[in-house]
């Protein structure tokens, strides 16, 4: 069995996400930055060189001005993913689309052709829609509750999965000699018909080079979790320590095998900040000035988004945390949630909660080429994670990881050393799905396929 390495994802933020709000005045980084392709491109050729495995594109459909500023504006993840394809030749492309505010079958097109045009780089990170407020974009009243929106979800991604499975290997022959292009035989129909949804088929692709784009997820709650065990391949997900992550993927893990899968088919790329200097003291002042950067102002703005934009500034910021979950039973629940136990737990008032949440922002991974380099080691040794994800936003902070800390990791035989593969599955050690009528096929006549 080949050893076990480290995964790499570079999340591409541009001029910053949520709790980073004074990233977009760093001098290295266009006022643009969100809305520049020629951005993304290069920070996807830098990761590529690095030999990082993916680039991941965040998305939300719903903005209020308290949101962060790359959500402002932000080019659409496929759209944009297919620029950068066509610049890159190896590293992965995952993009973000919601099963709530989506049919199956344009997810399946889409997704497809970006596998098409990267030559079977494409991934999908399948979320719900958390911002209750993007019902009122889509022609709704109101966003789906949580039953609702996980039970459309798994079904949304059936339903993708058997369209990406119309035409099986050899269906186009394209033989010019005999006149045959399409052997009608090898496609199928899905006739899909469901609690959500209702779809034909067939999808008017074929087969791609990796079989199908692999499916990403990041859900914390019950739901998220039960979604990512039954379909994903990779979770994303944050950890605040190393018993964390490595109780998140245990219970991953386990919660596949229940569900009849192979647990060793399933992921966890946790995102992680890493911050990184000459030497540990010099790293950790350079996180203190970061963190002292935060603005009390913004992040009291921000704290209304899991509670579904819950407007926090209208209260007395030393009376006790108000508690206004309900707000949150269609939005970010579970962060609600938790963040809601902290104050009671804690009697923190409103001021206290915000900056204990821009206090706690701190990172594990901090420090030194080599003690960053061997946090990551030891957290992967344990069995905490099988990659990272890292933000990227000012390109030198970015070359402090690939060019110091990435080679301590190759050398101690953490990460490989180049690519294995020109598609995503290949490159993490995923294996290609079968073609359900392929298989079927092979059940019902095994001599025909007999090496």
């Amino acid at each position: 069995m080949p050893r076990r390495t480290l995964k790499l994802g570079a999340v591409l933020l541009g001029v910053g996400g949520p709790g980073q709000h004074n990233t977009w005045l760093h001098p290295e980084i266009p006022g643009n930055a969100s809305v520049d392709v020629h951005w993304y491109i290069a920070r996807a050729r830098a990761a590529e060189a690095a030999g990082f495995d993916l680039v991941f594109i965040v998305d939300s459909q719903f903005i209020t001005e308290n949101s962060p500023h790359h959500y402002l504006s932000r080019l659409e993840p496929l759209t944009l993913l297919s620029a950068i394809a066509v610049h890159t030749s190896r590293i992965g492309l995952v993009g973000t689309l919601t099963t709530s505010y989506n049919e199956p079958f344009n997810v399946a097109r889409r997704l497809y052709s970006l596998d098409h045009i990267s030559g079977g780089r494409a991934g999908w990170n399948v979320v719900t829609s958390g911002d209750a407020g993007t019902a009122g974009n889509y022609s709704r009243d109101e966003h789906y509750d949580y039953p609702t929106r996980y039970g459309r979800a798994l079904e949304h991604v059936q339903v993708v999965r058997g369209l990406w499975d119309s035409y099986e290997d050899g269906a186009f022959p394209r033989d010019k000699e005999t006149g045959v292009f399409f052997d009608p035989d090898r496609q199928h129909a899905l006739n899909h018909k469901g609690e959500y949804f209702s779809v034909a088929g067939p999808l008017n692709l074929e087969r791609s080079p990796q079989g199908q784009p692999v499916i990403f997820q990041a859900g914390d709650s019950e739901e998220g979790r039960d979604l990512g065990a039954a379909v994903g391949e990779v979770i994303f997900t944050h950890a605040a320590s190393l018993e964390q992550a490595k109780a998140f993927r245990t219970e991953l893990r386990e919660r596949a095998a229940a569900k009849g899968r192979d647990p060793e088919g399933l992921l966890t790329l946790p995102g992680i900040q890493v911050v990184i200097a000459d030497t540990d003291e010099e790293a950790r002042a350079k996180e203190d000035a970061r963190l002292g950067t935060k603005s009390f102002d913004r992040a009291l703005r921000e704290l209304g988004r899991p509670f579904g934009w819950h407007d926090f500034t209208r209260y007395d910021l030393d009376a006790p945390f108000p508690d206004v979950r309900a707000d949150a039973q269609r939005s970010f629940r579970t962060q609600a949630e938790a963040i809601t136990k902290l104050a009671r737990d804690n009697g923190f008032t409103l001021r206290q909660v915000v900056e204990h949440l821009n206090a706690s922002a701190r990172s594990s991974f901090v420090g030194s080429p080599e003690t960053v380099a061997g946090t990551i080691e030891h957290w992967f040794e344990e069995g905490a994670l099988d990659g990272v994800n890292i933000t990227v936003n000012a390109p030198s902070e970015f070359a402090l990881f690939t060019d110091r800390v990435l080679p301590i990791l190759r050398e101690r035989g953490v990460v490989r050393r180049e690519y294995e593969s020109t598609t995503l599955r290949g490159n993490l050690g995923l294996p290609v799905p079968e073609n359900r009528y392929t298989a079927a096929r092979r059940a019902a006549e095994p001599a025909a396929f007999a090496p």
